[in-house]
């Protein structure tokens, strides 16, 4: 039925417009549902993981074994191969069994690069402390420690997986990991940020303390943020199947947020970090390790 005084044309215009704004809102349906840009979306990021793993692994200077920042390169290097292998094959990685098997080869990246950006977070504590004349004998058993508990738990929980594959054990699995990204976020909140306000009380005249402030702040955010949206992504993952990463029908989503949690961030804190170190005479370079 026509509104007394509205003209028919008017009426038709804005049914027709009502009727394309709906078949335009189904884009993120539509291709979500196509086998071509599932493909295209994982090999885009296949080839965004392979070009970050290429950005600084062979600079580092070769002279003086594994430093702690070869580690981090070389655990960045790793994530990052290991994630370009499998979004090159994710549509034979979906397919793979037991199921267990996709379990590990996608959520194994991720604890790598929680042990990636843990180690930073070591650093800086023991540069923390060492400039306020503490002990740090304890902190790198305790980064092992950590490690090795998240490791086992995480481990376990495939082992369980594998034995009996049940939905509550899954959402557990996630949610311990959401659970891993908060503690990785808080980590960079307080070691980043008593790091940066201990530089601020350096006098203003010390050489380079401008620039270790801009980076250790940078850093600190970007870290901090990217662990934090894991967490919440984690989440959402584990209790709403409409934000399911581990599926090949949600390629917009997963190419958001492997862009906001590992691809971005690497990006910016490996530039952030782009300067070498010098290369002068073994009696003159003492790297701390």
């Amino acid at each position: 039925m026509v509104a007394r005084g509205v003209p028919e044309e008017a009426v038709m215009a804005v049914v027709v417009a009502a009727l394309d704004f709906t078949e335009t809102s189904n884009w993120w349906r539509d291709i979500n549902a196509s086998p071509l840009w599932q493909d295209r979306t994982f090999h885009l990021l296949s080839v965004l993981y392979g070009i970050v793993q290429l950005v600084r692994i062979q600079l580092r200077v070769p002279e003086y074994g594994w430093t702690t920042q070869k580690v981090f390169h070389f655990l960045n290097f790793f994530v990052n191969g290991v994630r370009c292998f499998v979004f090159v094959f994710r549509r034979d990685v979906q397919k793979l069994q037991p199921e267990i098997v996709q379990h590990i080869l996608l959520d194994m990246p991720s604890l790598a690069f929680f042990t990636t950006y843990a180690l930073l977070v070591l650093f800086w504590a023991e540069i923390y402390y060492q400039a306020r004349a503490v002990s740090t004998d304890g902190l790198r058993p305790s980064f092992y420690t950590i490690n090795a508990v998240v490791y086992v738990i995480q481990i376990a929980l495939w082992l369980i997986l594998w034995w009996k594959p049940v939905s509550l054990l899954v959402i557990l699995s996630k949610m311990f990991f959401a659970g891993v990204s908060l503690f990785a976020a808080l980590g960079f909140l307080l070691y980043g940020g008593r790091l940066f306000l201990m530089l601020q009380r350096f006098p203003v005249e010390s050489k380079g303390r401008r620039k270790k402030l801009q980076e250790v702040g940078y850093v600190t955010t970007i870290c901090f943020s990217c662990f934090l949206i894991r967490c919440v992504m984690m989440c959402f993952n584990a209790f709403d199947k409409a934000a399911d990463l581990d599926v090949l029908d949600h390629p917009i989503l997963n190419l958001i947020y492997y862009l906001l949690v590992e691809i971005l961030p690497s990006s910016l804190v490996l530039f952030i970090l782009r300067k070498l170190p010098p290369k002068r005479g073994i009696t003159q370079y003492h790297p701390i390790r």
